[in-house]
């Protein structure tokens, strides 16, 4: 079993609604347990600024699917709840990106880890400092040293109920 880090984003059709089922699915994938999932934050759209704020929040998971299996389940949720890929950062019902995946490095067509400029990203530093202020972002460092390097005034937590699974 290996500890992933999965940012889950949502702007369309109940973002928050979106984000619980976000969740919810996350927990159902198969040899895969909810370990603990941070606050909801609200942030500005980044790269394609005419659309609505985005509900970001980021899920812990323990699971023996390997990445490449992972991000296979994770495009069925978004599948699953709408997501249609129009144009790069366009609006969406439901995004599930694998932030971490371990300390692992990987770098495939259509699967990096860890995520490209998350260690950039507000909407992903803050609510991962929240549940795992300790992990390692491989070749950049520890989370809560990289949340000094974002602008944490750009998000607005939004759900103050941090959930840990039991």
């Amino acid at each position: 079993m290996e500890t992933a880090y999965i940012a889950l984003g949502s702007n369309l059709k109940e973002p928050q609604r979106q984000l619980q089922s976000g969740f919810a699915a996350l927990a159902r994938l198969p040899d895969t347990q909810l370990v603990a999932q941070s606050s909801l934050v609200r942030s500005a759209p980044v790269g394609y600024a005419d659309q609505p704020d985005f509900i970001n929040a980021v899920a812990a998971i323990r699971t023996a699917l390997a990445p490449r299996g992972l991000l296979d389940a994770l495009l069925a949720i978004e599948r699953a709840h709408g997501r249609v890929r129009e144009f790069p950062n366009a609006p969406r019902t439901l995004d599930l990106d694998i932030a971490l995946y371990g300390e692992q490095i990987i770098h495939e067509p259509g699967l990096s880890i860890p995520h490209p400029r998350m260690h950039e990203r507000a909407f992903v530093m803050v609510p991962l400092a929240e549940i795992a202020p300790d992990a390692i972002v491989p070749g950049r460092g520890r989370v809560r040293e990289l949340l000094a390097g974002v602008d944490v005034n750009s998000v607005r937590r939004i759900d103050t109920q941090r959930k840990t699974a039991a």
